[in-house]
């Protein structure tokens, strides 16, 4: 990429291509300008700080563009006397994003070298994840933070006024927030701290009218002055730390966000912002007894799956290791942590099913769940407003004060809740029944909690792991008389923690799964419905999560290879491949990791750099009916963050490529070309082999192809014009 030229003034948001750069048989101008790396970074090339607002709308090229995708631009070398034309959506596409991230760094007008609009695509998506998305996916809060989540309509109560609530005990961090709140009175800010039992359901219900944001970790800077701890969000709309989504960040860094994230983080060179990750979910369960669904008050009933010893072992691993006490330690908090969300809520009723021995996504709660929109549950709760000849917010203010008693709508709204902490929502496999269910997902992030304190107690601790805090510990064995009511409970600082008691724990555990969840003839696992104990039939991609946890036998795991089904979100993604590495199935891992890749760029290619939540793993596409929408979806001229676990999948994903599998799926070979498969009978699929007479014929009817939301997508010549029209 070459740097922008001063000498040349011309009207502010002409392009010059400097084909000629990258072809030095060219002639008959000035001065070539000086040439920057091809792949450098936008801050790099540009110069400057971004300066321009990111407001987003729906201005990109995509397949969906028809016309001659062209565009002819003068070149540098010859002062703009010859011309080169930009052919086809790729490199359009690209084109666009260029001048969008020009006029984020103020550039009038900019030199690029064409092979910048050329980068190979799977290196352009791998450098715009790690150097440009997670940051701006990270978060912290700090005052400026705090302004951001103020400013958030769904952090304000109907009294626009926001709240921000602090752990019983944290002195210091009430001081802080106080402090902003003071330093920033147009935020209408009130600070409150939170009673010591603050995840009591009924407390938590009475914050339903005065909802807040939760602090999290913080840690004392050089000066001795506290430092809000970084954490990354799934996508740009959000301003809070949603925890499943965290996690596949991680693995990268590194189907918990702030996990797969954090795993992303790992790959990418970002241990410090996955560090931070786990000392956050130490901080949510050392004061509110859990890992959040989400750091908002109508969570604090709610956990999510749970990922944390994986991920602090991850991050253990890659410590400074001239700091081996200070490290020991750091793991320490992050096992104890574990312990005690493992006895204090897993292994608790109603989450833990004694008869099993299972667990369950079943959360405390009572009402309606008061984070969903307004009119979400109105086809639910017409009939039930009927009946007692109410409207639907009278009935609802009566049914969430106890006033009125529905017992079916009870069980509707557990469910509702249940399948919320999954991290599923929504899924058919867990609508009307999640809170019944001893799911495969669940009992496998178990086993492998109780494999890898066990791991931990034995390698790092001497075999001896003593607590400090003090906390009942769940029963065992799990018996009906363990858990009576006024049976004698063990303590955690009771005696040191030993590994053979885990082990026996996981033993036990897998014992069960395989008596409860495992279908031999099937060759999968199931749900089991603890209610009407029976599997359920539902056949899902959370049959691979036992080869991730590492508690199928070499059997089971032989059987599961055997199962395939089109994978369509990133953190099962994640899971699959990992768990086929672990039993030797790296040939399949490769395979299936090739796959998703392959959907993913070739999205990206003709999509205008879009880089989303679900993907439709039939018609190759983003194109999904979701509830919420497929988020990642609407931005301005190139997306600046991508979304969080895809970005994770990606990172990892190429991990598992051959350099030949990279190469394939950087030129968009298809896997059915590339494994040398027959090509899938899907009418989705075949409908790309005849891209080429769709836009023909909607070129010869003069109507542009629509996007699912009704939208005619502009031309690229339109984009441009928009782009020359606006204020440098």
């Amino acid at each position: 990429m070459a740097a922008p030229t001063a000498e040349v003034n011309r009207t502010p948001g002409v392009v010059y291509i400097d084909s000629d750069i990258a072809s030095p048989t060219g002639n008959g101008g000035g001065d070539a300008p000086q040439v920057r790396a091809v792949n450098a970074e936008a801050a790099e090339y540009y110069g400057g700080q971004p300066v321009h607002s990111r407001a987003r709308t729906l201005s990109t090229i995509s397949i969906f563009d028809s016309g001659p995708k062209v565009i002819s631009l003068g070149t540098a070398s010859s002062n703009a006397y010859r011309k080169w034309d930009v052919r086809g959506n790729y490199m359009l596409s690209n084109l666009l994003q260029e001048l969008a991230l020009a006029r984020d760094y103020g550039r009038r007008f900019i030199v690029l070298d064409e092979a910048r609009l050329a980068e190979n695509p799977l290196d352009r998506l791998l450098r715009m994840i790690k150097h440009s998305y997670w940051n701006t996916l990270t978060r912290r809060m700090d005052a400026q933070g705090i302004e951001i989540a103020c400013n958030d309509p769904k952090n304000r109560s109907r009294h626009n006024t926001a709240r921000l609530y602090v752990p019983h005990g944290e002195t210091e961090m009430l001081e802080y927030y106080e402090q902003i709140a003071k330093e920033r009175p147009h935020l209408k800010l009130k600070v409150i701290q939170l009673p010591k039992e603050c995840d009591d359901p009924e407390y938590v219900k009475s914050l339903n009218e005065k909802p807040g944001i939760l602090a999290l970790a913080m840690k004392k800077g050089t000066d001795g002055k506290l430092e809000a701890l970084p954490f990354a969000v799934p996508g740009a709309r959000f301003n809070e730390m949603y925890n499943w989504d965290s996690v596949s960040c991680i693995q990268v860094l590194q189907a918990d966000a702030q996990y797969f994230m954090a795993l992303a983080l790992l790959v990418d060179g970002r241990l410090d912002l996955a560090k931070s990750i786990v000392d956050h979910y130490a901080f949510q369960i050392k004061h509110y007894n859990k890992v959040l669904n989400g750091n908002r008050t109508y969570y604090l009933c709610r956990s999510q799956p749970c990922f944390v010893t994986d991920l602090a072992l991850q991050v253990f691993n890659q410590l400074d290791r001239t700091k081996p006490e200070e490290n020991k330690e750091w793991l320490r908090g992050a096992i104890s942590a574990a312990i005690k969300e493992y006895h204090r809520y897993w292994m608790q009723e109603p989450s833990l099913d004694v008869e099993t021995g299972l667990s369950r996504y079943r959360p405390k709660g009572s009402g309606i769940p008061p984070e969903t929109e307004a009119t979400h549950f109105t086809h639910i709760l017409e009939p039930y407003a009927a009946k007692h000849r109410m409207s639907i917010n009278d009935f609802i203010e009566h049914y969430n004060d106890g006033t009125l008693k529905e017992p079916e709508l009870d069980d509707y709204f557990q469910h509702d809740r249940g399948v919320r902490e999954s991290g599923h929502d929504t899924s058919y496999r867990l609508e009307k029944k999640c809170a019944d269910l001893a799911t495969v997902d669940l009992n496998s992030l178990l086993y492998k909690y109780e494999i890898d304190i066990a791991s931990a107690i034995e390698c790092v601790f001497g075999d001896e792991f003593v607590l400090e805090e003090e906390f009942e510990l769940s029963p065992w064995p799990i018996t009906h008389e363990n858990f009576e009511a006024g049976a004698p409970r063990v303590k955690s600082t009771d005696k040191p923690m030993k590994s053979a008691e885990w082990f026996e724990r996981a033993r036990a555990r897998k014992e069960r799964m395989d008596e409860y969840l495992w279908n031999e003839g099937r060759g999968m696992y199931f749900d089991y419905n603890t209610k009407k104990e029976r599997q359920t039939n539902y056949e899902c991609a959370t049959t691979l999560w036992p080869l991730w946890a590492g508690c199928a036998s070499e059997d089971q795991a032989l059987k599961l290879v055997q199962w395939d089904f089109p994978y369509l979100w990133a953190p099962h993604q994640i899971m699959a491949w990992v768990g086929l590495e672990r039993y030797g199935f790296m040939t399949e891992a490769s395979r299936l990791a090739y796959r998703w890749l392959y959907m993913v760029v070739l999205t990206y290619c003709e999509k205008g750099g879009v880089v989303v939540e679900k993907y439709d793993g039939v018609g190759l596409s983003h194109l999904v009916d979701a509830e919420y929408g497929n988020q990642g979806v609407g931005f301005k001229y190139l997306s600046r963050e991508g979304f969080g676990w895809t970005n994770s999948s990606v990172s990892i994903g190429v991990q598992f490529l051959t350099t030949g599998m990279r190469r394939a799926v950087s030129n968009l070979t298809s896997p059915w070309e590339y494994f040398d498969l027959p090509v899938p009978d899907e009418p989705a699929i075949r409908s790309r082999e005849d891209r080429a007479k769709y836009e023909a014929d909607a070129e010869r009817n003069k109507e542009r192809p629509r996007r699912s939301s009704g939208v005619f997508t502009k031309t690229f010549e339109q984009a441009v014009q928009d782009l020359k029209s606006m204020k440098m």
